[in-house]
């Protein structure tokens, strides 16, 4: 099997506030393997943008990265210092974001 462009694996994320934990993704994982195309469909609010916050590593203060592990050509990017993350984020991995 080729080497995943993005492998998502047990990716959870939740959101810490005054009023409690917020399970925003909890347990997502699918791979994108090179020449494929991944498309994440669902309701508002089901967590599609927060998964895709989370792989740019772009989410708010509140939010944390709790578990899982999200690789890009088998390189962690959740264990990945911020200066080297900011290098990652547009040389090797964007994001169109919907709102403008």
């Amino acid at each position: 099997m080729p080497e995943a462009v993005i492998d998502v694996t047990d990716l959870k994320t939740y959101f810490h506030t005054d009023e409690g934990v917020t399970r925003a993704v909890d347990g997502v994982s699918f791979r994108i393997e090179p020449g494929r195309t991944l498309g994440i469909v669902g309701e508002s609010g089901s967590g599609k943008s927060v998964t895709s916050l989370s792989i740019m590593r772009l989410l708010a203060a509140s939010a944390k990265i709790e578990s899982g592990r999200i690789a890009l050509l088998g390189r962690d990017l959740v264990g990945l210092p911020e200066p080297r993350m900011r290098e990652v984020r547009g040389k090797e991995i964007s994001m169109i974001f919907q709102e403008p």
